[in-house]
């Protein structure tokens, strides 16, 4: 009996504390979601200045150290290829740094099709975590004419989380996107 009252406690105290951090009005939830889908198309945009094999050296690191800010510590970033059924993953930076030397002489990678596939969910440490869909066409041309061309579908995880700053001596919170982990869950001709 004394087991069953403290679970019975423990239950009312998690479910109190879910309540009071489950505080993302359905307006504010909408402006995350737009900060999540913004942040994942700069992302697109920089990985296409990365691969642009006409981007200068001195661009393509400035345009990396922007695109890394885009990610929480550790994310890794999948690769696949149609030639074997392995996908590998790589840190952020490693992976922006392999892009940019790909032996190619003409690099074309286009995302479309950017979406939430699934709502966000709190976390127990409070932060909440969502999933966002993407299409990447890579298209990599060498100078004797040959052309390798796949179709990616990636999963990006996205973070939110409650901030704080100071400003002008006062605390403000906001909530902040950070991408995490993109996985490869499909690769097509």
């Amino acid at each position: 009996m004394k087991n069953l009252s403290m679970l019975a406690l423990l239950f009312c105290i998690s479910f109190g504390a879910l309540a009071q951090s489950a505080d993302i009005s359905p307006q504010r939830k909408q402006a995350i979601d737009s900060l999540a889908l913004e942040k994942v198309r700069d992302l697109s945009k920089y990985i296409s200045i990365i691969g642009d094999k006409e981007t200068a050296y001195s661009e393509a690191n400035r345009v990396m150290d922007r695109a890394e800010e885009l990610f929480a510590p550790d994310s890794e970033m999948g690769v696949s290829s149609l030639s074997t059924e392995e996908i590998t993953y790589y840190k952020v930076r490693e992976y922006f740094q392999r892009l940019m030397a790909l032996n190619y002489d003409k690099v074309k990678i286009d995302w479309y099709d950017i979406h939430y596939i699934s709502d966000l969910e709190q976390q127990p440490d409070g932060k909440y975590v969502g999933v966002v869909t993407v299409y990447q066409r890579f298209e990599g041309t060498s100078e004797d004419g040959l052309t390798y061309k796949d179709t990616t579908k990636k999963d990006i995880t996205i973070y939110v989380e409650k901030k704080k700053t100071q400003i002008a001596g006062r605390t403000i919170e906001f909530w902040d996107v950070m991408l995490g982990d993109i996985r490869v869950t499909e690769t097509s001709a």
